[in-house]
């Protein structure tokens, strides 16, 4: 007899060791066991006894149980085991799961992070958390069409966010073309959105670039009295060594080779990657002068900016671009367009342009020749470096004679 809605419901568990079995009809039965209602059909195929599971009850119920008895004798009939079909369906859902556009693209990203600086790849991390994957991540990469990456371009463009917008068509793309690499997708739905954006306009850092105006910021960062002296330490420092703000503040001693008067920063840290190699520092008179005022208040820990609020941590940030603000330069001087500042003026001393972009750890466009070309100008670095300490030091006193080792 064909089972009913209110017999499966209040069927009970009797007690028996291998359960208890009510049949339905056409193989259909359900297994009733201390711990669950379990749907069951028995079938042969290929002269083997079988067995298929349809399901849990109340989960399934009696008319969805019969639903799965029906396609599976449909698939018998085709000459296809259900269990097979059953097993392929799975693999197909799990294999669809690791395809989705958040899966590849965490992939890729962690790919990524063994080639790129740790703050490159968590701050990729944070867009494709914040921007993209709310929109697309769970869709299969190889199912995503162009117009649903213009809409998430969209959406982003409109809030104001022109230059973030056409970042984040980068990405999609990057992770796009390593999904053709790897064979889970076949083109790139992100390609065509060049040119649907609006032309983001890039904002350069402030930078001081003429002589009389950059002397009166240094001898105003000599004098000023509106910073901790660890602070104005580690921007005279920045001013010296042309480094960007992130290598400057994760400085450590054991990076400091004296003797040489060389700072070499591990490739790891830098910007370029971490597949060049070690980027040198010439350090002038000057930047060396700084280094046993530092010992004296950072000595007690490997780093020589280390946080004031925690113990383990860099100083901030925004403490240097802090510290331009209270002087009154926020929209002059910048921490990275100290930078831009030194590079200008010391090409207008004659200093060879292909020297002054390796101080400045620019990335060459051919990897080949970025790993042969990082050592390359040292000598002439050294020369120029010595000469921007002076110039430094010129301008860090209106009679030009007060040493700069006096500024913290």
């Amino acid at each position: 007899m064909a089972l009913t809605d209110t017999a499966v419901k209040n069927f009970k568990f009797s007690g028996a060791p291998a359960g208890d079995k009510h049949q339905d009809a056409q193989a259909l039965y359900l297994h009733v066991k201390a711990a669950g209602k379990y749907w069951r059909m028995n079938y042969r195929f290929n002269g083997k006894q079988k067995t298929l599971a349809l399901g849990v009850y109340p989960a399934v119920s009696l008319a969805n149980a019969r639903k799965g008895r029906d396609k599976a004798r449909e698939l018998l009939a085709g000459g296809t085991d259900p269990s097979e079909a059953k097993r392929e369906e799975k693999a197909a859902k799990v294999a669809a799961g690791a395809n989705t556009f958040k899966a590849v693209a965490l992939e890729y990203q962690q790919k990524q992070s063994k080639s790129t600086a740790e703050r490159t790849s968590a701050k990729l991390l944070r867009q494709l958390e914040n921007h993209i994957f709310p929109s697309i991540g769970s869709r299969h990469i190889a199912e995503i069409k162009p117009p649903e990456i213009l809409k998430l371009l969209k959406q982003v463009e409109s809030s104001g966010t022109a230059y973030t917008a056409g970042r984040l068509r980068e990405i999609c793309g990057r992770v796009f073309r390593y999904a053709i690499q790897t064979g889970k997708a076949e083109n790139d739905p992100a390609a065509p959105m060049r040119g649907a954006l609006e032309k983001r306009t890039v904002k350069h850092r402030p930078a001081l670039t003429t002589k009389r105006e950059f002397g009166e910021f240094v001898l105003d960062l000599r004098n000023t009295t509106l910073a901790e002296p660890l602070t104005k330490l580690c921007a005279l420092m920045g001013l010296l060594t042309w480094t960007r703000p992130g290598e400057l503040r994760q400085a450590k001693w054991e990076q400091f080779d004296v003797d040489a008067a060389e700072w070499r920063i591990p490739a790891i840290v830098m910007k370029t990657g971490k597949h060049l190699q070690a980027h040198t520092v010439p350090l002038s008179k000057q930047a060396l002068a700084l280094l046993p005022q530092l010992w004296e208040l950072s000595g007690y820990t490997d780093r020589l900016f280390p946080s004031q609020g925690n113990g383990g941590g860099y100083i901030s940030e925004n403490t240097i671009n802090g510290l331009f603000k209270r002087m009154g330069y926020q929209d002059r001087q910048s921490h990275h367009g100290l930078r831009a500042s030194a590079r200008s003026l010391l090409s207008e001393r004659g200093w060879q342009a292909e020297a002054l972009e390796r101080q400045l750890d620019h990335k060459e466009a051919d990897k080949a020749v970025a790993a042969y070309a990082r050592s390359q100008h040292l000598e002439e670095r050294k020369k120029f470096m010595a000469d921007w300490g002076d110039l430094v030091e010129s301008f860090a006193s209106s009679q030009n004679v007060i040493p700069l080792t006096g500024a913290a």
